[in-house]
């Protein structure tokens, strides 16, 4: 019988603890997984763009960002890329603030290399091939079409000029087309890290971008107790 052959899997590692991170790159390298390491919130995104990782292995205690507006920002940016949190904070509580936020695995400090080993493995077979993931091309709604490659979106073929934070908040509402996102989430996608920032300049930012989309043929609409949706008109 041949041996089983696994294959390379891609893997960003964003760790601030510098022997932790190299213990790991050598550990997960030996076992066939090429790995690219990152030790600073803000840097992380830029790595994660440019090296198109099958995984992501977050920290969520970093320096710049922390681990939580890492991952808000690039969901926001429509990054889908499967992420595993891995941290020494181990409460129900951060776990699902972490998976509402995005991620799609949990695993706390300290660990056992062959239990992450496997589930690094097993979020990678989630990825689609490229080209299969599911809106991975334009997304269009109403006369926008949302590029998830640039972020840019457009209003019939012209780039709609939008405020960052009015695009952020569009991006995060177009991807998510007939759904209701709530305050909180857009809060920490449009405002990162603002944390003398209160929940309500969200709406300031919606009543801006809601005049931005007129003739655009969608609407934003606000539901009291859930949070905003953006709807294609009839």
């Amino acid at each position: 019988m041949m041996p089983t052959v696994m294959s390379t899997v891609k893997l960003l590692l964003v760790e601030d603890d510098a022997s932790m991170q190299a213990a790991l790159q050598r550990a997960l390298g030996r076992r066939g997984m090429e790995v690219f390491g990152c030790t600073d919130g803000r840097q992380a995104l830029a790595q994660w763009t440019a090296t198109q990782p099958d995984v992501v292995v977050l920290d969520l205690t970093l320096p710049g960002l922390d681990g939580l507006q890492v991952l808000a920002q690039a969901r926001g940016m429509g990054l889908t890329t499967p992420v595993l949190i891995l941290t020494a904070r181990g409460t129900v509580g951060d776990r699902i603030v972490g998976l509402n936020t995005g991620a799609d695995d949990y695993l706390p400090k300290p660990f056992d290399l062959d239990e992450l080993e496997a589930r690094l493995r097993a979020l990678s077979r989630r990825r689609p091939a490229p080209g299969a993931e599911p809106g991975a091309g334009p997304q269009l709604a109403g006369h926008l079409r949302y590029d998830r490659e640039s972020g840019a979106i457009y209003h019939r073929d012209q780039v709609l000029e939008l405020t960052p934070r009015e695009l952020a908040l569009l991006q995060t509402l177009i991807a998510k087309l007939g759904h209701a996102v709530s305050k909180e989430r857009l809060f920490e996608l449009v405002f990162p890290g603002e944390t003398d920032v209160q929940y309500e300049a969200v709406e300031v930012v919606v009543y801006r971008l809601r005049k931005k989309l007129a003739h655009t043929g969608v609407t934003l609409v606000t539901l009291r107790g859930l949070g905003y949706l953006l709807k294609v008109d009839a």
